[in-house]
Formats: C-alpha cells, structure tokens, sequence
C-alpha cells in the first residue's frame, strides 16, 4: 500500500506562483512513474510527471511555466507552477505507479486526495 501526501494548493492570483508537494509513504521498492494531475470534469489530465526518475513530461499547456522535479532518495515530487492563468485552476491530484513487494509483489496506481488550486482573474 501506497500513501501520497499533497500539499502546497491555494489561492494566487493569475501571473502568481505557487509550488506543489508530494510525498509517497509505504513499502515502496520502486516508482516508475509520480507526478500531477488535474480534474476536469469526469477526468483526469496529466499536468506533468517524471518517468523513471529522470525524464518530464509535461501537457503543452504547461511547457514553459511549470517545472516538475523529484527527490527520489524521499519519494518526493514538486511542482513548481508560474505564471499561473485562471484556466489552471482546478484540483490537482498527485499520482504514481509504483512497485510494491509487501505483501506481494504488485505494480499499481495510486492517487492522492487531491488539493484545490485557485488562480483568480
């Protein structure tokens, strides 16, 4: 089992910054894959995330103003959001894929709670 900690939403106004957290707690052999998501209606867009510890990958609206970066001796991986628009608001999920080996050897998603970011106009 797989626990991710969010934290870091809020409110700004647009042109502001603000920088996401996320933490993964629990027997975790390997993450293949953490990163961010934003809810939309009934889905899930990819923000950004970091495969394999090294490589972004990031939604064409967010080149350029968001950075995505991990500290993979915590499991941990930040977002740092500038020069943020209105249209980024939204509630934004951490995920990752992960391989576990307690109890048994499992590779699965897992998704935060989820924290609300607000970019007023």
């Amino acid at each position: 089992q797989v626990l991710l900690v969010e934290s870091g939403g809020g409110l700004v106004p647009a042109g502001g910054s603000l920088k996401l957290s996320c933490a993964a707690r629990g027997i975790i052999d390997t993450i293949y894959e953490m990163g961010w998501y934003r809810q939309a209606g009934n889905q899930r867009n990819l923000v950004a995330t970091i495969i394999s510890g090294h490589y972004a990958n990031y939604a064409d609206s967010v080149k350029g103003r968001f950075t995505i970066s991990g500290d993979n001796a915590e499991n941990t991986v930040y977002l740092q959001m500038n020069s943020l628009k209105p249209e980024d608001s939204g509630v934004y999920f951490c995920y990752a894929n992960a391989l576990t080996r307690v109890p048994e050897v499992r590779t699965a998603d897992y998704w935060g709670q989820g924290t609300q970011v607000t970019v007023s106009s």
